[in-house]
C-alpha cells in the first residue's frame, strides 16, 4: 500500500517535470526525497520506484530496461554500505557525547581551587594527552593546621578510567576523615580498588597530610613516582623514599608511610610518569636533565614553575604529550 502510493505520488512528479521542468517540480521532488528518508526507503527501491514510473508512461527500450537492473544491484550494495556507515557513525557519536558527559565528570572531580597558606606558595599543572585524562590529584581535608595531598595515574583509558577516578575521589573523601595515618588510608582504598575495578586496570597513587605547623609531610606510595624535594640550604635535590604495590592487583596488601620535613625555601615536587618518562626523539630524558630544568625554575612562583615546566618539557618532545601529564609544587617560602 505504502510503496502504491509513493509510486504514484513520484509518477506525478515526474510527468510534471517532463513536461514543463519547471522549479516547482524539483522543489517538490525534493520534499519527496525526505518522505523516502523518513519512510526509510531503500536507494535500490527508489531505483525501482522511478523504473516503475517511467514504464507505466513510456514503453522502455530492453537496453533501457537491464541498464535499471544493473543499476538497482549497485544501489543495492550501494545501500549496505551506505547503512553500515551511519551505524558507524551514529555509534561514534554516542562514543562522543559519552566522553564529553565523562570529561565534564573528571573535572568535577578535581579541586575547584588551590588552598592559600600564609607561608606555603601551591602550584598544581594537569594537562591530559587525549580529551580523557588517566591522571587524577587532590587537597583534602584542608584545616588551618593541615591538608592532605593525593595524587594518582590510573592505567586504563577512556570511560572506565573516568569512572575509575569518581570512586577513588568519593573513597578518598571517606577514608581521610576516618583515617590519619597515609599508609591506612591506602591499605582501605586497595580494597576497594581491587573489588571494584575490571581486570587489567590498576592504579598508583601517592598519598600524605601536611602539617602546617610543623611543615611536615607524611605519605604512603602505591607504586606511584616518590617526587623530589629540593633542599635549599644545600642547593641539590633529593628523591623521595616510597615503595609500595600498585592499588587494585592484590587484596591483602600493607603500605609504610615515610616523612620529611620542609624548612625555608624547600620544594616538594610531586609528579607522574608523564613527566618523567618524556622523550628526546628516540631517548628518554634522563633524571638529571629533568632536575636540571627543575633547577632552573628555582625562584620563581609555584604555579610559574609547573607551567613553565610543562611548556619546556612539550618543547622538547616536539611538542606531542604522549601520555597525561600532572605536577604538583608546594614550595615553604618562610
Amino acid at each position: 500500500m505504502i510503496r502504491q502510493q509513493l509510486e504514484n505520488e513520484y509518477r506525478e512528479i515526474l510527468q510534471a517535470y517532463l513536461k514543463g521542468k519547471d522549479e516547482d517540480q524539483l522543489y517538490l521532488a525534493q520534499q519527496f526525497s525526505k518522505v523516502l528518508v523518513r519512510k526509510k526507503i531503500a536507494p535500490e527501491d527508489v531505483i525501482d520506484i522511478h523504473r516503475s514510473s517511467l514504464e507505466q508512461m513510456v514503453e522502455l527500450p530492453e537496453l533501457v530496461r537491464e541498464s535499471f537492473y544493473l543499476l538497482t544491484e549497485v544501489m543495492i550494495e550501494y545501500g549496505n554500505t551506505y547503512r553500515e556507515n551511519q551505524m558507524l557513525r551514529d555509534k561514534q557519536q554516542q562514543m562522543e557525547t559519552e566522553i564529553d558527559v565523562a570529561v565534564s565528570m573528571q573535572q568535577s572531580l578535581l579541586p575547584e581551587q588551590i588552598p592559600s597558606y600564609p607561608d606555603l606558595d601551591i602550584g598544581i599543572i594537569s594537562v591530559p594527552a587525549k580529551q580523557m585524562s588517566g591522571d587524577y590529584y587532590n587537597i583534602v581535608s584542608q584545616t588551618p593546621k593541615s591538608f592532605g595531598i593525593a595524587i594518582a595515574d590510573i592505567i586504563g583509558k577512556g570511560i572506565p578510567a573516568a569512572l575509575c577516578m569518581s570512586m577513588i575521589k568519593y573513597a578518598m573523601d571517606s577514608l581521610y576523615t576516618r583515617y590519619v595515618e597515609p599508609a591506612t588510608v591506602l591499605k582501605r582504598l586497595n580494597t576497594i580498588v581491587e573489588k571494584n575495578v575490571e581486570a587489567g586496570m590498576f592504579v598508583t597513587m601517592l598519598y600524605g597530610m601536611y602539617q602546617i605547623e610543623k611543615h611536615c609531610f607524611r605519605y604512603a606510595c602505591a607504586g606511584h613516582e616518590p617526587g623530589v624535594v629540593y633542599r635549599a640550604t644545600e642547593q641539590k635535590f633529593a628523591d623521595l623514599d616510597g615503595q609500595g604495590l600498585v592499588l587494585g592487583v592484590a587484596q591483602e596488601v600493607y603500605y609504610s608511610s615515610y616523612e620529611i620535613d620542609l624548612q625555608a625555601g624547600d620544594y616538594l615536587i610531586l609528579m607522574t610518569d608523564g613527566v618523567t618518562e618524556r622523550k628526546i626523539g628516540k631517548q628518554y630524558l634522563s633524571r638529571d636533565a629533568l632536575l636540571q630544568m627543575m633547577r632552573e625554575e628555582i625562584g620563581v612562583s609555584a604555579q610559574k614553575m609547573v607551567d613553565n615546566l610543562y611548556k619546556r618539557l612539550l618543547a622538547i618532545s616536539d611538542f606531542k604529550l604522549p601520555d597525561d601529564h600532572t605536577m604538583m609544587v608546594i614550595h615553604r617560602k618562610f
